[in-house]
């Protein structure tokens, strides 16, 4: 199974500046993620970026992480936040992982739970 992880800037290209706030891009990103539905989840972290220009600039990212989404799609994904978000480029990682789901339900006695005899 892969793990493939999207790292999306939050500066707009032209002004080297995020112009709304983070909310605004988490929408996208959910609302991008559900029109393709994946399962996917997301952090919003902070972190540094080195422009073609060669400038550097600190910034708060979006890391988009689906798991055993496929690769072209993953891409699709990718290229339609780079556009939304007005970005130079977005980088894709890809790990090799094991994931599993662990099910379990705890049993009670409602008429215990509700204090009657």
């Amino acid at each position: 199974m892969v793990e493939s992880k999207i790292y999306i800037g939050l500066n707009d290209l032209a002004s080297n500046t995020q112009l709304f706030e983070n909310e605004k891009y988490i929408s996208i990103l959910r609302k991008v993620c559900h029109s393709y539905r994946v399962p996917f989840s997301f952090s919003v972290q902070e972190g540094g970026y080195i422009y073609e220009s060669g400038e550097y600039a600190k910034e708060i990212c979006l890391v988009l992480t689906l798991i055993d989404v496929e690769k072209s799609v993953v891409k699709d994904i990718a290229g339609d936040l780079c556009a939304f978000f007005n970005q130079e480029s977005v980088l894709i990682t890809e790990n090799r992982i094991d994931a599993y789901f662990i099910r379990e339900r705890l049993e009670y006695d409602s008429k215990e739970d509700s204090g009657s005899d």
